[in-house]
């Protein structure tokens, strides 16, 4: 069987587009399937062949259909959301005299702390699918805005903040807020739990927590889906039937701190995990959560433009 792994969703699209990628199985997240569906690079599921389809939580459901609509073409694999990770006590050294505030978004988008906090490392995950829509939402608009002044206003507030921001990484940042190199993350839920629990494990006294922000924050799914020139499919929808039995994706979740969406696996999900509310969100702080939306090529290319300034702050 071949495996490949990517470290971006553009590098897997780009093969799908190709074509004859040889996959009978894709995960791709949620947005980009979103693309991949309007572009009929994804195959529609035969149902009569997932039995347990049943097990699955159908507010999710409900959710990942505003991108698939009726489920017909993904399955949710494993889910999360952008947010703020803290090292608590060398961020409360870092601030001093100043208190934390009642908004977690307020550490990594307000100049006040973000000064303060770049003597002990801040990192941003490297993507504008997740920077832009978390300072739409900062700034009180649509975080999957179509409006193009939308994106300058965000690209303002970044470029104030650009000077303390100390990393841009998608994968490092997890060991980097475990050994204390960072203090603070903007990156996604799972990982930073991933990186609490190597602290834990390391002995190293650093207490690593993922705040779940009280004005919310942008829900991600990663999904599980057939390509539509799968060469195998009946037997992508045998594996997809297996993931869904409670016990194996259970066992995801207690291996990467991810949610699942099957509402049968709780009871196979560690109790340290299961009741750990930023990894498995309270019914209240996730009607605050905004679902994805897909966004048109127009926009995207905004959204890149934008990052790209910040990035290189220019």
């Amino acid at each position: 069987m071949r495996s490949d792994y990517f470290d971006g969703n553009e590098t897997l699209h780009a093969k799908l587009v190709a074509g004859r990628s040889g996959y009978d199985i894709v995960v791709p997240s949620a947005l980009w399937a979103g693309l991949q569906i309007q572009g009929g690079l994804l195959r529609k599921l035969d149902k009569s062949q997932l039995p347990n389809l049943k097990n699955m939580d159908p507010v999710v459901q409900a959710k990942l259909a505003r991108l698939d609509p009726n489920n017909d073409h993904l399955i949710s694999w494993l889910w999360g959301y952008t947010t703020v990770g803290i090292n608590v006590d060398k961020v409360k050294a870092a601030l001093g005299d100043l208190p934390m505030p009642d908004n977690a978004w307020d550490l990594v988008f307000d100049p006040k702390y973000m000064s303060k906090l770049k003597s002990c490392g801040v990192s941003f995950v490297d993507t504008p699918a997740d920077i832009l829509p978390a300072a739409l939402n900062y700034l009180g608009k649509n975080p999957y805005s179509k409006n193009s002044g939308d994106y300058q206003d965000a690209g303002n507030l970044l470029q104030k903040i650009r000077p303390y921001v100390t990393l841009f990484s998608s994968v490092g940042y997890v060991n980097d807020m475990a050994n204390g190199s960072v203090c603070v993350a903007l990156g996604w839920s799972g990982d930073i739990n991933i990186a609490r629990q190597r602290a834990v494990d390391a002995k190293n006294g650093y207490k690593i927590e993922a705040l779940i922000p009280k004005t919310g924050a942008e829900l991600f799914f990663d999904t599980l889906a057939i390509p539509s020139d799968a060469p195998h499919p009946n037997n992508a929808l045998l594996f997809m039937n297996y993931i869904m039995r409670p016990e194996v994706h259970a066992s995801q979740t207690n291996k990467v701190f991810y949610a699942n969406s099957n509402a049968a696996s709780i009871k196979f999900v560690k109790k340290e995990i299961a009741e750990n509310k930023s990894v498995f969100l309270s019914e209240a702080d996730i009607k605050r959560m905004t679902a994805p939306e897909l966004l048109n090529n127009d926009v995207r290319r905004t959204m890149t433009r934008v990052y790209t300034k910040f990035k290189l702050g220019v």
